[in-house]
C-alpha cells in the first residue's frame, strides 16, 4: 500500500513500539490522522511531559515525579521488606493485589547473557548499598519466571542469603481457574515446588 513520506515515517516510529506490529502500527497512523488536530496535540503533548517529568525514585528506582516516590515516602508501608522486581510496571501488578505493604527494588531488566544484560547493568548495586543502609528483614525476589528472570532470581538468592535474614522467591505455579490437564510440565514442578502444608 502507498503511504506519503509522513504517514510512512509515523508508521515506522509506532512499529518501534513494544507489541505493535506492521498492521497494527498503520491502524494507529490512520486513527491519529483521523483525530482532531487539538486530540493530536493532546497527544503529543502528554508523551513529551511523560518523558520531561518522569524519572527514577533514588531510592527504589521505581518511576515517580517527586523524589523520593510516593511508595518510599509512605511511612505505614514496611520497609524492612523489599520486593525486587524486574520492571515499575510490575510495581503495579503487585500493587494491584492490594495485599503487598512492604517496600520495592527495581532491577529496571533482568540478566540475559544472549542480549548482553550482565548484574552490573542492573540496579543491585544500589540495592546492596540499600541494605547496608536501612535494616531489612526480607526480600522478596518477584522477577519473572522466564529464563532471564530464572537466572536473576538465582544471581541474587546466591549474593543476598549470606547478608539477609530472610531471602524468599514468590511462588510460580497454576493460575486460579486452570486445569492440570492443560498445564506444561515446568509450570507444575513449579507448583510441587512452591507447596505449602495445610
Amino acid at each position: 500500500m502507498y503511504l506519503t513520506p509522513s504517514m510512512a515515517r509515523l508508521v515506522h516510529e509506532l512499529n518501534k513500539l513494544p507489541g505493535i506490529g506492521p498492521k497494527t502500527a498503520q491502524r494507529l497512523a490512520f486513527h491519529i490522522l483521523k483525530i482532531s488536530e487539538t486530540e493530536a496535540r493532546v497527544l503529543s503533548s502528554a508523551i513529551l511531559e511523560v518523558k520531561d517529568k518522569i524519572k527514577n525514585c533514588p531510592i527504589c528506582y521505581n518511576i515517580t515525579e517527586d523524589s523520593p516516590c510516593c511508595i518510599c515516602q509512605d511511612k505505614t508501608r514496611d520497609h524492612g521488606l523489599i520486593c525486587v522486581i524486574e520492571q515499575s510496571s510490575d510495581v503495579i501488578a503487585m500493587e494491584k493485589t492490594r495485599c503487598y505493604k512492604g517496600a520495592y527494588h527495581v532491577l529496571q531488566g533482568a540478566i540475559s547473557p544472549l542480549d548482553g544484560i550482565r548484574p552490573d547493568d542492573l540496579r543491585i548495586r544500589e540495592l546492596l548499598a540499600r541494605i547496608q543502609q536501612e535494616e531489612i528483614r526480607e526480600i522478596i525476589i518477584a522477577t519473572d519466571s522466564d529464563v532471564e528472570g530464572e537466572a536473576t532470581a538465582l544471581y541474587l538468592e546466591r549474593l543476598l542469603k549470606p547478608i539477609v535474614t530472610r531471602v524468599s522467591r514468590i511462588a510460580h505455579g497454576i493460575p486460579v481457574g486452570g486445569n492440570l490437564e492443560y498445564t506444561d510440565e515446568v509450570t507444575l514442578s513449579k507448583a510441587l515446588e512452591g507447596r505449602r502444608i495445610l
